[in-house]
Order: structure tokens, then sequence, then C-alpha cells
């Protein structure tokens, strides 16, 4: 952990309770270990909005912030030092080190947090904790009751209750410059792993084979983990959205749609190209491709200074709708095509969605009851699509089966867009370039 990342997320705590009345208090909790079977842990993952405020990794550790009349006061609850656990299971920072190491005021062991915040809460005006957090919701459930049993020996419970999440998504949002250098370092990576798989591609070669590629890729490069399951699609497979079997061959003429991302100290990136298995789109896979492609161009275009988040989705719906006009998988005039959602039939997904800490961030996409605008900081995906089902005879043969998707990675700024995966190919003779070579 660098300097600058723990003076960030002290300011982070600061920023938010800057945010908030004298009198509250703010309980985080970190994520909870699961089981994945038997006595074996699923690999730990710290919660984003936790590890946002506080840059802390271990489990069993609370954070504890208050707003009182002398001031901010900034408290973490964390696992102590204990010799025989850490030769088992990993070193731990410890109570002593905790204040220093995260820019804290205050460190206590874990063990003493439900004695604790009984002291913290007794004479708040609000609690402020994650509704979605159902752990910390008995917590300060329990903690309420207990004080509000003692109001015979002068202690006063708290009135007030509120929703962390809402500050916290907001917050996070809008990404600080530090935050975009961490997340296009992994979509750096990211592009370097999609590059690596358009080389390697092979006829014959099974999807899981194509999968472990990008995932050496990442490792090799940094990345503790993906940053969601890997999508690795050949042929009529890439028309299942969300297709996550990975166990099928990669035939001769053929597409593969590759949705992937690491994740670089929880950050994420995700991308996703659709290249063919030998090289060489056949003239209906380039016809597919190239026609998501300009719907891809025309949703960048549409982000502009004052846009708004629908924006995107409109430009790339009028450009998709229009191409299967033209190619005759639809008909009728555009304007109707659009009003009766046709084009649903074979885009029927949205333009994209923040991205950030989780591949699927936080964040309001509307305000008041309507689109929100785009405004520098944020990122998003772009990523339209077109999938044609294989097992509708009504379509032409020719159609059948074909999934394209194509998707980058968008920091909005003050004069349009920023794309973090610019460098990877994305046009039909560019990516047949990279292959042939």
């Amino acid at each position: 952990m660098t300097k600058l990342a723990i003076v960030e997320y002290a300011a982070r705590r600061k920023a938010l309770l800057q945010q908030l009345p004298e009198g509250c208090v703010v309980v985080v909790e970190s994520a909870q270990v699961h089981i994945r079977n038997g006595d074996v842990e699923h690999d730990y993952r710290q919660d984003s909005s936790f590890y946002y405020l506080s840059g802390m990794t271990e489990p069993d550790t609370t954070l504890v912030l208050t707003n009182g009349p002398d001031g901010q006061c900034h408290s973490l609850f964390c696992r102590t030092k204990d010799k025989l656990q850490e030769i088992w299971h990993g070193r731990r920072l410890g109570v002593d080190a905790a204040p220093q190491a995260l820019l804290l005021d205050r460190a206590y062991a874990s063990e003493s947090l439900a004695e604790k915040l009984l002291e913290m809460l007794d004479g708040a005006s609000q609690v402020v904790y994650s509704f979605r957090n159902t752990h910390t919701a008995n917590l300060v459930q329990q903690s309420l009751s207990k004080l509000a049993g003692l109001t015979r020996q002068g202690k006063t419970c708290p009135t007030q209750l509120l929703n962390l999440d809402s500050l916290v998504d907001a917050m996070r949002l809008l990404k600080s410059p530090a935050e975009v250098n961490q997340m296009a370092a992994a979509c750096d990576i990211s592009v370097a792993a999609h590059i690596h798989a358009m080389q390697v591609c092979t006829v014959g070669m099974n999807e899981y084979q194509l999968a472990a590629q990008v995932h050496h890729q990442f490792s090799m490069q940094g990345s503790q983990r993906v940053a969601y399951g890997s999508i690795v699609a050949g042929g009529e497979n890439a028309c299942i959205l969300h297709y996550t079997n990975n166990d099928q061959p990669l035939k001769d003429g053929d597409l593969v749609l590759i949705d992937a991302g690491c994740e670089l100290d929880h950050y994420a990136a995700d991308i996703t190209r659709t290249f063919p298995v030998n090289g060489r789109f056949s003239d209906p896979q380039k016809t597919i491709y190239e026609l998501v492609l300009r719907a891809h161009q025309a949703a960048l275009a549409a982000i502009v200074p004052g846009a708004l988040v629908t924006d995107m989705q409109d430009a790339a719906v009028k450009v998709i709708t229009q191409g299967l006009i033209e190619i005759g998988l639809l008909s009728g005039e555009l304007d109707q095509n659009i009003k009766d959602q046709t084009y649903r039939k074979f885009y029927m997904h949205n333009i994209g969605h923040w991205l950030g800490m989780d591949v699927h961030d936080v964040g309001l996409y509307k305000l008041h009851g309507q689109s929100r605008a785009l405004v520098a900081g944020m990122v998003t995906t772009v990523e339209p699509g077109i999938y044609i089902d294989p097992d509708d005879t009504d379509i032409p043969s020719q159609w059948r089966g074909i999934g394209v998707r194509i998707e980058d990675n968008i920091l909005i700024t003050s004069s349009g867009y920023r794309n973090l995966t610019a460098d990877l190919p994305v046009t039909v003779a560019d990516i047949e370039t990279l292959m042939a070579g």
C-alpha cells in the first residue's frame, strides 16, 4: 500500500463525515468469510465500500467513524496479532500497527466491538450504516436494543437511522485521478490478455484453454483475480449473454466472443471482443460485426458535454435497427421499429453499466425519475451487441447462431470521453491482421 493510497482513504472518510451532521456514528463492516465446501473457504475478497473507506483487506474488521463536538474520529476494530493463527492463515496488521498504517485515530480488538460501540452510540443523534448489509443491520439493531434498555443508567439512544449506501455510492461513482490511474492499469493488463488470446487462438482449442490463456496473462501482469466470471463463447454459445461453461471446442468457421477483465487492487476492467477462430471473418459474420461496430461508434459519438446516460443507448439502437432492416432481419420503417422495440429480439440488453470497484458498479442511472447526465469522473462500459437465435428457422441460415458484442471501458471527461481500452484492436482489418501475424 502506497502513502498516496493511504492519504486517499483518509480523505474519503473525512469527505463522508463532512456530509453528515454532528453527533452521527457511521458503522462499516468488512466482508464476511464464506465457506466453499467442507472447511474450505472461498477466496476472500474485501467488501468494496469498506475497502473504499479503509484500505483494509482483512476480514473480521469494522470501521466506526464519529462526528463529535470535538471533531471527527476514525476508529478501526480489527484482529489482534496471534502468532499461531498467523502461522496457519497469514499475517495480520494488528491493533498496534493499524492507526499509523491506515491513518486512523484509534484501533481496538474486534472482540471489544460490542462494548465500545455502545459507548460510541450513547448520546449520538444518528446511526449511519449499509441497509444492504444484513450482518451490519443486525449488529446495529442489537446495539440499539441494549442501549435502549439502559436509559435508567442515563444512556440515550440515537433516534435516526440513515442508509450509508446512497452516500458512498455517489462518492464511488465519480473517480479520483488516482482511481482513474488504477483502472487504466487494470484495462492495460486486460487489453494485453485479449490481444494474446487473439494471437494464440487456433481451431480445435477448447474454450477453457483460451480462458486459461487470458487468466495466465492477468496473473503474470500482477492482477490478483478476475473481475468476474470470464465468458469464452465459441459459435452459437455467444448468443447466451452470460455463458460461463467455457467447455466446448472452438470450430473452424465460428466466431469466439471473449468477455473478460482483470481486477487490480479492487478495481475492475470489463472488455469484450469477438473474433474468428480461424482468423478470417466470413461475409455474414463481417456484416453483423461491422453493424455492431457502427453502433459502438455511434454510442461513443453521443458522449458529449451535457449528454444523458440514455443518449448512448438511443444512438446504438438507431444504428442497429436500421442495419437489421437493411439486411432483412427486420422490416418496416425505422421509427416504428424503434417504437415497437423489435430490435430487442437481437439486441436485448442496454448499452452498458458503471464500472469501478465492482464490475457492475454502484451509482444511480436516474435522478428524480429522469436519465442522469454524464459527468466527468464517471466510468461506464459501452457494449452493444447482436445475438441471432441459432434455432429460429424464420431467419435465413447464413445469420443463425452469430453472436457479436464489442465492449470498451469509457471514462467521461469534461470535453467528452477517454477510451481506457482503445489499444485493443476492434476493426475487422486490424483483428485479421493481428491474428495473421
